[in-house]
C-alpha cells in the first residue's frame, strides 16, 4: 500500500461520501470519507494510503483506503466540523485547557465556555448539539468498525441515533433495533447481528424478521394484514433457513400471545398498531352509523330556495341524509360531479343548528385544505395541524367535521383523527374512490363503501361550465376504461402527440438496441416539448414570487410524471426545469450531483419532527419548537445561512417555516419542479403538464391517469405517445388490499388472540 501526502485543493465530484479531488500538487485522489461533510476537507493537509489506479472515465487517480488529517485533529473538527469555533478561539481553548481537558468540558461542563468572548447562550446550544453528533459518530465508529460496517452505513446509523443515549450499548444489546432506521432494513441489521454472534436460529432473529416482514409488507403493499403463507414466504427469503416453518409457528404464537401480532379471519395476521387503528375505526363507524339526531329543518325546499341553492337529484339526496339526522355520511363523487357544491350546502344546512365557529373542514394537504375553505366558506385546516393543535385535549371542540380527500388518508392517520373527533359530532367524509389508494397501509374509504359502514351517497352526474371544458369528461371516460376523444382542442385540455412512427411494425423486426435508441430519441423530443410548454409559464411564476405570493407560486404550475428514473422521470426533469425556473440564484448548496438553490421549489420527503416556527414567529425571531413535518409538503427554500450551514424552507399552505442542517439536504428534501403522480395525491394546481411514454408502461393504468388529470384546475397538458395514453386508458386498475376492516366486517367477530 502506497502513501501520498498533500493539501486538498479542489473537490470535483462527491456523492454520499465518495469523492474525487485534486491535490495542490496536481494528483487526483478518490475514495470515501464519512466523518464529516467532504467539503470540510478542502484546504486540509492529508495523508492518504492506497494505490494509484487507472479509470476509463476519470483517468489516473490515487484510490485511498485510509485518510488522516495532518493537523491537530481536535482543532480540525472543532473549527471545520462542529462549527461555532473560529480558528483563534479554537487555538486559545486548546492552549488553555489542553485537548483532553477541552473534550471533558465539551462532554460534561460546556456552560464554562460562556465565559469566552463571542460565545452566547444560543450559539452554545448549537455547538453542544453538533459536538454530541460528532462524538456519537466517533464512538459508534470505534464500536462498529470491527464488524465491517462501512463508513456510509456508520454515517446513517449515527444520524438516526443522534438523540439516543449510548447508542453503541443499545446496538450491542439488540442489533435489530437498526431495522427501524430508514435505509437500513432487516438485511443489513441481520448481517451485523450474525457477525456479533447471534445464532441463525435465534428466536430474537426470527422474531425481528417477522416483525419487520409484517410491517414492511403492509406498508409497501398497502395492506393492514397479511396471509400467513405470504408472511412465511417473506421469512424464507429473508432468513435463508431450511425447513424452519415450525420455528416460525412457534415465534408467531409468542407474538400473538403478547399481542404484538393479531390473528384475524382467513388465516391473516396484522401488526398490533394497524389492528388497533382499524379495530377502533370499525367500532366508531358502527357506533356512528346507529346515531341519529333530530331533523335540521322541517321544510328543506324552503331552505334551498331561501339560500338560492339549486341541486341535482344525487346532490339533494346527500343533503336529505344530513337533514334526516344521520351523524356519519360518506359523500363520494367523481371529477366534476359537484362535491364542493354539495359539501357547502350540507355545511350551510348544519349551520342552522350549529354555530359556524363549531364547524371545521380538513384535508391531508395544505392545498386541499385551502381549496375546501374557499369553496365552502368555512374554517379549514390540515389534518396534521389539527392533531398538533389539540394534542393535549381529549377531543376537538367541533360539532361538525368535514374530511375532504378522504380516499388518500391511510389507516393510522384516519384513526388518529377520529380519536380526536367528539363522539357527538356530525362527520362528513368526502372522497373520490377512482383515485389512487392511500400511501401506506389501509384503504379506509374503500372499505367503508364495501362494508356499507355509513350512509353513502355517490355523485356521478358531471356538471360542465361550457362545451370547451373537457378535463372532467376525459377523466371520467378514463375511470370507466374508455379511450376519450383526447386529440380534439379544448379550453382546458391539450394532448401533444409525439409518437414513434410505425411503432408496432418496428417492434416486429427492429433489434432491442435499435428500439432503445428510437425510444431515447423520442423521449428527448417529448422532453423538449415539455420544456417548451413549461417556459411559457415562467413569467407568470416569477410574478407570483415578486409579489411574495409563495402559495400561488407553488400551486400555479406543476410537472407530474409516473416515475422517478429515466429521461422523463422526476430526477432528470427536476434538474432540467431548475435551470429554467431558477437559473441565477444568489446562493446555492451542492451535495454530490444534487444542487439546491435559493428560491427553489422543494418537497419534504420524510415524516419527522423538525425545528419549526410559524410564519409570524419567524419574522419576530421567536424560539423554535419541534413540529411534525410530513412527506409530501411543498415549500420554498428561501434562506441559506452559510456560516451556520443551515437553510430554511417556507411551507405556506401549512403556515410554517422549517430549519434544516446542510447534512439533512438530500435525506429530507428533493426539488419539486417535477413530482410523481403518487406524490401529488390530494393536490391541485392551476396548470399541470405530464409526459407519457411506453417507458412508463409498468405504471400506466386508469387510476394513475385519472388521478394525474384531475390534479389540474384550469389546464392539463399531456405530451407523449398516443399509444401509451390509450393503453393506460384501457388498463383498468382495481385496488385490492387485505385490511383489518374487511376481515372484521366479513365475520363481525372479534378474534381470539391465541388462535392460530
Amino acid at each position: 500500500m502506497q502513501t501520498l501526502i498533500g493539501q486538498l485543493d479542489k473537490i470535483i465530484y462527491e456523492n454520499d461520501g465518495f469523492f474525487i479531488g485534486i491535490l495542490k500538487s496536481g494528483e487526483k485522489i478518490s475514495g470515501e470519507y464519512h466523518e464529516s461533510d467532504v467539503a470540510h476537507l478542502k484546504g486540509a493537509a492529508l495523508t492518504l494510503k492506497g494505490e494509484f489506479v487507472e479509470h476509463k472515465k476519470h483517468g489516473r487517480s490515487f484510490s485511498f483506503e485510509h485518510l488522516n488529517i495532518n493537523q491537530n485533529e481536535l482543532f480540525f473538527f472543532l473549527n471545520r466540523v462542529v462549527k461555532g469555533f473560529p480558528k483563534k478561539l479554537t487555538a486559545d481553548l486548546i492552549d488553555q485547557f489542553g485537548e483532553q481537558g477541552l473534550i471533558d468540558i465539551l462532554d460534561h461542563d460546556i456552560e464554562r465556555l460562556l465565559a469566552f468572548k463571542g460565545i452566547k447562550k444560543k450559539r452554545l446550544q448549537k455547538i453542544q448539539q453538533r459536538w454530541k453528533q460528532f462524538r456519537s459518530l466517533r464512538e459508534l465508529g470505534s464500536f462498529l468498525a470491527p464488524y465491517g460496517v462501512t463508513p456510509a452505513l456508520l454515517s446513517t446509523i449515527a444520524g438516526a441515533m443522534k438523540e439516543v443515549n449510548n447508542p453503541a450499548e443499545r446496538i450491542k444489546n439488540n442489533p435489530y433495533i437498526l431495522t427501524a432506521i430508514n435505509g437500513i432494513g432487516f438485511k443489513r441489521a441481520d448481517e451485523l447481528a450474525l457477525k456479533m454472534g447471534i445464532s441463525p436460529l435465534s428466536e430474537k432473529r426470527i422474531g425481528s424478521a417477522m416483525d419487520f416482514a409484517l410491517n414492511d409488507y403492509c406498508e409497501r403493499q398497502g395492506n393492514s394484514c397479511v396471509e400467513k403463507g405470504i408472511l412465511f414466504e417473506q421469512l424464507d427469503q429473508m432468513l435463508a433457513l431450511q425447513e424452519a416453518r415450525a420455528l416460525y409457528e412457534q415465534v408467531l404464537l409468542e407474538r400473538v400471545s403478547e399481542s404484538s401480532i393479531w390473528p384475524l379471519q382467513h388465516n391473516r395476521y396484522a401488526p398490533e398498531r394497524l389492528y388497533e387503528a382499524e379495530k377502533m375505526l370499525y367500532d366508531i363507524f358502527k357506533q356512528r352509523s346507529r346515531q341519529r339526531f333530530d331533523p335540521l329543518v322541517e321544510d328543506l325546499d324552503a331552505f334551498l330556495l331561501k339560500n338560492d341553492l339549486q341541486l341535482g337529484e344525487e346532490q339533494r339526496q346527500a343533503v336529505e341524509m344530513i337533514n334526516a339526522g344521520h351523524a356519519l355520511l360518506c359523500l363520494v363523487g367523481y371529477a366534476g360531479t359537484g362535491k364542493s357544491t354539495t359539501s357547502r350546502t350540507i355545511l350551510d344546512l348544519l349551520a342552522t343548528r350549529y354555530d359556524a365557529g363549531n364547524i371545521i373542514t380538513c384535508a391531508l394537504s395544505g392545498i386541499a385544505s385551502q381549496r375546501i375553505a374557499e369553496t365552502t366558506g368555512y374554517e379549514s385546516a390540515t389534518i396534521q395541524s389539527l392533531l398538533v393543535k389539540y394534542e393535549e385535549r381529549d377531543a376537538m371542540p367541533y360539532s361538525v367535521v368535514l374530511i375532504d380527500e378522504a380516499s388518500m388518508i391511510n389507516s393510522m392517520l384516519f384513526a388518529r383523527l377520529f380519536a380526536k373527533i367528539d363522539r357527538h359530532a356530525v362527520v362528513i367524509l368526502v372522497g373520490d374512490d377512482a383515485q389512487l389508494p392511500p400511501i401506506g397501509a389501509g384503504n379506509v374509504l374503500s372499505d367503508i363503501l364495501s362494508l356499507k359502514l355509513s350512509v353513502i351517497v355517490k355523485l356521478t352526474k358531471i356538471y360542465r361550465q361550457n362545451e370547451d371544458q373537457a378535463i372532467a369528461l376525459i377523466a371520467n371516460d378514463i375511470r370507466q376504461g374508455k379511450v376519450p376523444d383526447y386529440l380534439q382542442k379544448y379550453e382546458d385540455f391539450n394532448f401533444t402527440d409525439i409518437s414513434i412512427d410505425n411503432y408496432y411494425a418496428l417492434r416486429q423486426y427492429a433489434s432491442k438496441a435499435e428500439m432503445e435508441a428510437m425510444r431515447e430519441l423520442n423521449s428527448k423530443s417529448i422532453l423538449a416539448s415539455l420544456i417548451q410548454t413549461a417556459i411559457t409559464y415562467i413569467p407568470r411564476a416569477r410574478e407570483h414570487l415578486q409579489q411574495k405570493k409563495v402559495s400561488r407560486y407553488l400551486n400555479a404550475f406543476q410537472v407530474i410524471t409516473p416515475m422517478k428514473g429515466g429521461l422523463l422521470g422526476t430526477d432528470h426533469l427536476n434538474t432540467a426545469l431548475q435551470d429554467y425556473f431558477n437559473p441565477k440564484a444568489k446562493k446555492m448548496i451542492k451535495r454530490g450531483e444534487r444542487e439546491f438553490r435559493l428560491m427553489d421549489k422543494v418537497v419534504h420527503i420524510k415524516n419527522e419532527n423538525m425545528p419549526s416556527l410559524t410564519l409570524e414567529g419567524f419574522k419576530e425571531g421567536d424560539e423554535e419548537h419541534d413540529r411534525r413535518i410530513f412527506n409530501g409538503m411543498s415549500g420554498l427554500l428561501f434562506r441559506i445561512d452559510e456560516d451556520e450551514e443551515q437553510f430554511y424552507v417556507m411551507y405556506p399552505n401549512e403556515e410554517v417555516v422549517v430549519r434544516y442542517d446542510y447534512d439533512q439536504l438530500t435525506s429530507h428534501l428533493m426539488l419539486s419542479y417535477a413530482l410523481t403522480i403518487h406524490k401529488v395525491q390530494g393536490m391541485e394546481y392551476d396548470v399541470v403538464v405530464m409526459p407519457i411514454s411506453f417507458s412508463h408502461f409498468i405504471m400506466l393504468n386508469t387510476k394513475l391517469l385519472y388521478t394525474a388529470i384531475t390534479r389540474a384546475k384550469s389546464r392539463c397538458y399531456i405530451i407523449g405517445e398516443a399509444g401509451a395514453f390509450e393503453t393506460a386508458c384501457r388498463r383498468m386498475e382495481s385496488t385490492k388490499r387485505d385490511t383489518v376492516l374487511l376481515e372484521l366486517g366479513s365475520g363481525n367477530i372479534t378474534p381470539e388472540r391465541t388462535h392460530l
